[in-house]
């Protein structure tokens, strides 16, 4: 079944022209990106020039994702496809590499030098992907979606890279704030727990130990051991607080809460974490720096 599948999507993909583009772009080129993130950086580097648009919105996980039949169609109507790649995207990672081969893809995750990436505890020789929460990381995924911009639309060549000199300076006032708001927190409480570990380059980044149930992808299974051991890591540091992820079950979390307690210790929801996925279009956690503001002041506020 599952080849029979596989075999349909590849039709699909190779059947469908840029002659079955929609004419409603303006003759815009058009940019589709799979994440909330990407589309953000998108924006911020293209602005009006280009019809953008993401495959995945609020509360999606990435990791569980599968394309519908309406994704192919954007996909293969786009002019550039910017996805994050190092397997972000599980189920979609094998159609995004093929269509790579008919048309301009960008895997922007995997601009980050090798050295700065992390390796994916239990998956043997892959990285961690969720490398946007490390400013200083996150510029080289922006940079190379603004050369892609380039290469495809080289009219525009000075409005791209102008703003994205702009963006770069936003990102740094980012990166500073977050330094300074993190430093606030007693250094015996700069432990982050969540569900799972889509936060170990912003415990590198800035200096806090992060602890998760499950692996870098929620495809990984957890089970009573993993729980018990979180739930003796927060009794013998006294962590007041313990984080939900907007695309992931709480029931995990809940779990922890519950154990805890039972142990005579109480700890709290410190509260919900954008990891995945940002918060809805047209509000500040909509915004990859209103996301991360976001993110940043939940976890002072609750570990502080």
């Amino acid at each position: 079944m599952r080849i029979t599948i596989f075999v349909f999507i590849i039709i699909l993909l190779a059947s469908c022209s840029s002659t079955n583009k929609e004419s409603t772009n303006d003759g815009k080129p058009h940019v589709v990106a799979t994440t909330g993130m990407l589309y953000d950086a998108v924006v911020n580097i293209a602005g009006d020039k280009v019809a953008a648009e993401a495959i995945m919105g609020p509360g999606v996980d990435p990791h569980l994702y599968k394309a519908t039949q309406g994704d192919l169609a954007k996909f293969n109507r786009a002019d550039l496809i910017v996805y994050n790649g190092i397997l972000l995207e599980g189920k979609m990672s094998e159609i995004l590499k093929k269509l790579g081969r008919q048309k301009p893809t960008i895997a922007a995750a995997e601009s980050v030098p090798r050295e700065m990436l992390k390796s994916a505890i239990g998956y043997e020789d892959a990285y961690d992907p969720h490398i946007w929460f490390d400013v200083k990381r996150w510029r080289y995924a922006v940079k190379a979606i603004s050369h892609a911009l380039v290469k495809l639309d080289s009219a525009n060549q000075k409005y791209y890279e102008t703003n994205m000199q702009t963006y770069f300076s936003k990102l740094d006032s980012l990166d500073a704030y977050v330094r300074s708001r993190i430093s606030e927190i007693p250094e015996s409480q700069r432990i982050l727990v969540t569900a799972h570990d889509a936060f170990v380059y912003f415990g590198d980044a800035y200096g806090i130990r992060v602890e998760a149930l499950q692996g870098i992808s929620t495809v990984a299974d957890f089970g009573l051991k993993d729980i018990a051991e979180i739930i003796d890591l927060i009794i013998e540091n006294n962590i007041k607080a313990i984080f939900v992820e907007t695309s992931v079950s709480e029931k995990s979390i809940n779990a922890v809460v519950q154990g805890c307690k039972e142990k005579g210790h109480e700890v709290k929801i410190g509260g919900y974490l954008y990891s995945d996925a940002m918060g809805e279009l047209g509000t500040e956690e909509g915004t990859y720096i209103g996301m991360f503001r976001s993110n940043v002041e939940t976890i002072v506020k609750a570990l502080k």
